[in-house]
């Protein structure tokens, strides 16, 4: 997630299924919210306000609770429900007409309108400003919006994209008060108007963005807390600190894994005054190889490297259990997961079929690189997990590796110019869909710039799911695209996060916030018991 990507634009032949995504609610979302106010604290920053913008988590944590998508993922989801639309569906065989119906009475927060006009002028505008923060490259299957009446926008897609559905479920999907935004230009006042489940009253970059409800939403979700207040912190500590003095009443995203793992253990008890929310995370890590690289040019090496990874030493020494072990690219709970290096190369640690690889192909001196890293971007547990699998390959006797690490910009700038041999990299997925674990790593623009290419997944298997509405109908490419890669090893997988809140004893609903959906609803969380 947050890295600008170009989609494969391929010519499809393929024949779909038509999907229709009937409207669907648990409740009656009108009105203003009950219970009391919170206040969460997040070592996220928010990059922009403007959904033309952000592309990182913090701001799509504001955009999915401050503006409606035409479509949404309901809790627990991974498939998309009706939003500020009544109904959406493709309207042809190559998912390359998506049709989309409003539900009447809609309105933004500040009481205009919410037509067809303002879904069409937000996607161009996002597409127009193209940010290099910000979404735009989610929306780039978009060739035309049509709008023939108040209550209906047609998209007309330059190449089948099944994933469309998912894609404007997600932050890039916000929808704009067209009299509000300017066409080409971020707005930068600080300001947001939406017509979501809240309103943002106040926002202070690096300090606090203050939330209350938003009394003209029209939809479906109960609104269970009477405002939202996040603040930001610098450093693990300082968000450590607010929450045990009080400052903040949950922490979502920052604390370190060791004290994840302490307030575990003291929480639950009935005199406990602390509590733990645990939920399954899409976050992933991979470590990449740079196929141009003389190092790890040859493949033996790099299935020597995923033969004596240790994945469980790392989750428990490094982790504290904070993550799990990860198989392959595709992780746990999405669509056509996987155990592809598991069942290559097993569990890690072994030496035998390591060297045995090396042998065969002529390689009898160590193996000399650098593993490089930066600091705090990838998670804060990421450069003791570098010197953690650096010590399990020198111990093979078959390595020398050390490890480097460098600030964040200039990481991005010598991947980019292939500088590294081998380095880390984190992704956190916009919309859970295998096509958003995949269709990034490979072909023309991919996020990992490591030279890899595969035909077969660039030329074949990725535009083949691209064109399959009924996504478990993708089940057989993917996990052949899995297999490929496994055989491959451009890169190995390492762990998938666990998400975590830390909450007050009184504070309920976490578990509605955390799933593989990454959309964090302000509204399931609320003081004490549900008015």
């Amino acid at each position: 997630m947050r890295n600008r990507v170009r989609r494969l634009a391929l010519p499809l032949s393929a024949t779909v299924t038509t999907i229709l995504v009937a409207g669907c609610g648990t409740g009656d979302g009108d009105g203003g919210g009950t219970g009391k106010p919170l206040t969460m604290g997040i070592t996220d920053k928010v990059t922009s306000v403007d959904p033309a913008a952000g592309y990182d988590v913090g701001s799509w944590i504001v955009f999915n609770n401050v503006f409606q998508s035409l479509l949404s993922f309901p809790k627990s989801a991974t498939e998309p429900a009706p939003d500020a639309a009544k109904s959406c569906e493709f309207t042809d065989s190559n998912s390359r007409t998506f049709d989309c119906t409003l539900n009447p009475g809609l309105k933004f927060s500040n009481g205009d309108d919410l037509t067809s006009q303002d879904v069409k002028y937000s996607f161009e505008r996002t597409l127009k400003i193209n940010d290099e923060n910000g979404p735009a490259v989610l929306l780039d299957s978009i060739k035309t919006i049509d709008t023939p009446a108040a209550d209906r926008v047609v998209f007309h897609l330059k190449y089948s994209d099944a994933t469309f559905p998912k894609k404007i479920a997600s932050g890039a999907g916000a929808i704009v008060d067209h009299r509000e935004y300017p066409a080409d230009k971020l707005r930068t006042d600080g300001k947001a108007i939406g017509s979501g489940r809240y309103t943002l009253d106040s926002y202070s970059d690096g300090d606090k963005a203050v939330f209350s409800v938003n009394d003209r939403y029209k939809g479906t979700d109960e609104i269970h807390n009477s405002g939202m207040t996040m603040k930001f912190y610098a450093k693990e500590s300082d968000l450590k600190s607010a929450f045990e003095s009080g400052d903040v009443d949950l922490a979502y995203r920052g604390l370190a894994a060791a004290d994840i793992a302490a307030l575990s253990k003291s929480s639950g008890g009935a005199d406990s005054t602390v509590k733990v929310a645990e939920g399954t995370g899409a976050e992933v890590q991979h470590l990449v190889f740079n196929l141009k690289d003389p190092a790890v040019s040859d493949k033996a090496v790099r299935r020597a490297v995923a033969y004596l990874i240790d994945r469980q030493a790392i989750m428990r020494d490094v982790y504290q259990r904070t993550a799990t072990p990860l198989y392959s690219i595709v992780p746990q709970g999405i669509t056509a997961h996987n155990n592809a290096f598991f069942n290559r190369y097993g569990e890690g640690g072994d030496t035998a079929r390591a060297k045995a690889a090396l042998t065969e192909a002529g390689i009898t001196d160590k193996v000399r690189f650098t593993l490089w890293a930066t600091p705090i971007r990838f998670g804060p547990g990421t450069v003791a997990e570098l010197d953690k699998i650096a010590e399990q390959l020198n111990a093979s006797g078959l390595f020398d590796v050390d490890v480097k690490t460098t600030d964040a910009d200039q990481y991005a700038k010598d991947i980019a110019a292939g500088k590294y041999a081998v380095y880390v990299r984190g992704w956190v997925p916009d919309y859970p869909d295998p096509d958003n674990f995949t269709a990034p790593f490979f072909g023309d623009g991919n996020v990992l710039s490591n030279n890899f290419v595969n035909h077969r997944i660039t030329g074949e298997l990725i535009p083949r799911t691209a064109a399959q509405a009924d996504r478990a109908s993708t089940t057989a490419d993917f996990e052949t695209l899995q297999d490929i890669v496994a055989d491959d090893v451009p890169m190995i997988p390492l762990w998938q996060g666990k998400q975590y809140i830390v909450a007050k004893a009184d504070v309920n609903g976490l578990e509605w916030a955390l799933d593989t959906s990454t959309v964090f609803r302000f509204w399931e969380i609320h003081k004490g018991a549900v008015a």
